[in-house]
């Protein structure tokens, strides 16, 4: 029986070195396995060697490992998303669901009919006839404009001469009817002008209405072309079931697969595995290569799978196997501590993994244990922490107090300090992060970088200590958006170092490696100055 080249076992050594995993990958929310890491470093020490690769892959790529068992053998298979090389065929990685790319694909035939459109588009918006026809038309629009211009001087010049002749006493009826033959000429004027723009503009006219046509065909055999490709991608799952992308995504929101699905790592590599008899043990995506200047990726960190494209196609094709509960699900068991309460407001220490407010999934949040630990009253939430997040929180005990204290952050007048440790050495002292944010609408709750469209996003910081390749951080938040000091620590133009722990834009730890840890403010009723702190536990 021949080898395959796609399969890449471990040796005794390796897999005494730990044990196999007991369950599959959660893939949106996990720790890689050591086996997941150890391939990962092999794929690294593989991929360096391409030199043929270096520029592209220098751009950035997500690549994916997946550990497998085969009979005694335990091994992995690797993935890249996208193509590579402008291929999907290389024999070190698994192949395409559906080879997009081949020179005889239904695919690249029919794009060769778009790129054409494309073509004739592109020729017929910039061709001669078409662009001097544009300069007839704006050099005739001129003259037209200078000689109604000039008219509308002539009329105003004879109106004033007439109301001379009015307060000499010149006939009125020969007054009337020299405005009104002025008015009249001044429509013929403009009347002759629009024939002879419109006489130009026939070709033109004709040009634009064949583009129209072309871009309505592209637009058709496009829309068509990604229904067809996405029938041919027929996913596997664990219990040999097979269903294609149209049928996945047809009960999500969106109701049809976006651009790309089927195209990113882990699904490559599931149902390479699934269609080779290879049982899944365990998987992890890892970047490669430069940031893209919107997002955050760090090279070789791992990164939880998408949301928009791959949470609908994993869902499909986990089925069958035992796969890791989702860790953001699990009951927090530690007790709340009231640092602050008073007649109109209450001040509590989230502990990290706690939900602020009710998720969509699971019931238990700080709210609600707020709420039955003050049964019976008013009780609302006056801000809010990531879940993975530790530190104070805010509660009003009216709505009246509520409305005060949300007025007071919307204008900043609350100020909040909060404790970080960062996976990377800071150079600045002190300084401030100033990038605008937008929720990356492709791979939700994942925030993203925009000068175009993002909000204003402020922190001011100082660096407390470095030590060991760590820094720890004060961080002084002055606008509040999501993930602002996650997404401000890891980007490349903020502070190009995650904060230690940060699943979604760093590195996997024990925890997140943030804490809120203090507050101050003018009390709404009062007026008195607060401050609360509570300490960090980091």
């Amino acid at each position: 029986m021949q080898a395959d080249s796609r399969f890449h076992t471990f040796t005794p050594e390796d897999l005494a070195e730990t044990s196999l995993p007991k369950q599959f990958t959660y893939p949106f929310h996990y720790t890689p396995h050591p086996l997941c890491k150890l391939a990962s470093d092999r794929l690294m020490s593989y991929i360096d060697s391409r030199t043929e690769w270096r520029e592209e892959l220098q751009s950035g790529k997500m690549m994916g490992v997946l550990v497998v068992a085969k009979g005694d053998d335990v091994g992995y298979l690797a993935a890249y998303s996208g193509n590579l090389g402008h291929t999907y065929c290389h024999d070190y990685f698994v192949p395409a669901v559906c080879d997009l790319l081949s020179d005889d694909s239904f695919f690249a035939t029919e794009e060769r009919i778009i790129s054409n459109l494309n073509q004739l588009i592109d020729q017929a918006l910039t061709s001669d006839l078409r662009i001097r026809a544009i300069e007839e038309i704006d050099k005739c629009r001129t003259e037209a404009q200078a000689e109604i211009e000039a008219y509308r001087r002539f009329m105003a010049e004879s109106k004033a001469m007439r109301d001379k002749k009015r307060s000499e006493g010149v006939n009125e009826a020969e007054l009337v009817a020299e405005s009104q033959h002025q008015k009249a000429q001044l429509r013929r004027i403009k009347k002759g002008w629009e024939q002879r723009i419109e006489a130009l503009r026939t070709p033109l006219v004709e040009i634009d209405e064949q583009v129209e046509r072309w871009k309505t065909e592209r637009q058709q055999r496009s829309v068509a072309l990604q229904r067809l490709v996405f029938e041919r991608f027929e996913m596997l799952n664990a219990n040999g079931l097979r269903r294609n992308l149209n049928e996945i995504f047809s009960s999500t929101p969106l109701g049809y697969p976006p651009s790309g699905a089927g195209e990113c790592a882990a699904p490559k590599l599931l149902q390479y595995a699934y269609a080779n008899g290879y049982r899944p043990l365990a998987m992890a995506e890892f970047w490669v290569g430069r940031s893209p200047r919107e997002e955050v990726r760090h090279h070789s960190h791992f990164y939880p799978s998408c949301k928009a494209k791959c949470e609908p196609i994993l869902g499909w094709m986990l089925q069958g196997l035992d796969v890791e509960p989702n860790p953001l699900l699990g009951s927090i068991d530690t007790p709340l501590d009231v640092i602050y309460e008073d007649q109109w407001i209450v001040a509590v220490d989230k502990p990290e993994g706690l939900l602020s407010v009710p998720g969509k999934l699971t019931a238990d949040s700080l709210l609600q244990r707020v709420q039955r630990l003050y049964e019976g009253e008013e009780i609302y939430i006056a801000h809010r922490l990531d879940m993975a997040t530790s530190g104070i929180v805010l509660f009003a005990r009216s709505m009246e107090v509520y409305h005060h204290l949300q007025a007071a952050f919307t204008s900043h007048d609350i100020s909040k300090c909060y404790m970080a440790i960062l996976d990377g050495e800071v150079n600045d002292d002190s300084g401030t992060i100033d990038l605008p944010l937008i929720l990356n609408p492709d791979d939700r709750p994942r925030q993203m970088v925009s000068h175009a469209y993002g909000k204003p996003a402020l922190t001011k910081y100082e660096v407390v200590k470095r030590h060991d390749g760590h820094t720890w951080v004060k961080f002084h938040p002055i606008t509040g958006r999501t993930h602002q000091l996650r997404v401000h620590a890891a980007h490349c133009d903020g502070l190009n170092a995650p904060i230690l722990g940060d699943t979604l834009y760093g590195t996997a730890d024990k925890r997140l490696y943030l804490h809120a840890h203090s507050i101050t403010f003018r009390h709404p009723v009062t007026d008195q100055a607060i401050t609360l702190t509570s300490p960090s536990p980091f």
